[in-house]
């Protein structure tokens, strides 16, 4: 290592004892809480819309009431979805690691903790999509014959609960990407089946399309709904991601054993 280096690797570590004050250690627990916070209650108070609008508003698309209470909301949320996905795209990037490969130990600890909760994130929005409105969706078409593409179960499991799924998966993606230097190094296959799961909104064309010449509502098992079997275990990945983050985390405490006291006292705070 010349001195330029061993310059540029007591500047980041500085840096990063800073930031490690700022934010109360290894675990960052605030963004982490909001984010949940946030996404909860986006999810129950969309529930709690369905619940008002869903057959009072949602069962003739060609009616006043729901082109007034569905059509704004669909027309609305997928705008917002690409602008979010921009500026989150957009951040990650821009605020990546300089010095990547001069992180400390401490710090790159860190950063699998913060992307530990990432995942966890990724995991509560895949479970609003796919186990509550994707099931939600199911019941849905066994009771109501649809007269549109974009119905009210449709309007929210689609087009709103997968997108932030999506844009979960592919946060933690490139924060490992951009920060942890173990993810920097190549493409981790099981991250990548992770965001593979993307490949359902082009399904969501196939099964829309194939709906619009055969009435298979109520065969939940119809060939045309396999394909979001296939790519919603897509999110088995995870427990890659996992194995990997603590493969690595195994490596840091067996060179340094004072971090696993910092990660439990993060965690008693």
């Amino acid at each position: 290592m010349t001195m330029s280096d061993v310059a540029k690797t007591d500047k980041v570590a500085k840096a990063e004892q800073v930031a490690l004050e700022k934010t109360g250690g290894l675990i960052r627990w605030r963004p982490f809480v909001l984010g949940l916070l946030a996404l909860n209650l986006l999810f129950v108070l969309v529930r709690v819309y369905q619940q008002h609008f869903g057959f009072s508003a949602g069962l003739d698309s060609y009616s006043p009431e729901f082109r007034q209470s569905w059509t704004p909301l669909l027309w609305g949320e997928i705008p917002l979805e690409i602008l979010f996905g921009c500026a989150l795209v957009g951040y990650l990037i821009k605020t990546r690691s300089r010095q990547l490969y001069f992180l400390s130990l401490r710090e790159e600890v860190a950063r699998l903790v913060s992307l530990i909760q990432w995942l966890m994130l990724a995991v509560v929005a895949y479970y609003w999509a796919a186990s509550f409105f994707a099931e939600q969706d199911a019941a849905w078409h066994l009771v109501v014959i649809r007269d549109t593409d974009f119905t009210p179960s449709h309007i929210i499991v689609f087009y709103l609960s997968f997108p932030i799924y999506f844009l979960m998966a592919l946060g933690a993606f490139l924060y490992a990407r951009t920060r942890i230097p173990f993810f920097a190094r190549g493409y981790s296959m099981a991250f990548l089946c992770i965001n593979s799961s993307f490949m359902i909104l082009p399904n969501v064309a196939l099964n829309e399309w194939g709906h619009s010449f055969w009435f298979m509502d109520e065969i939940v098992s119809a060939p045309l709904h396999w394909g979001f079997v296939v790519f919603g275990w897509m999110i088995l990945g995870m427990f890659g991601v996992v194995l990997q983050i603590l493969g690595r985390l195994h490596v840091a405490v067996k060179a340094d054993p004072r971090v696993l006291d910092h990660v439990v006292e993060g965690m008693r705070r």
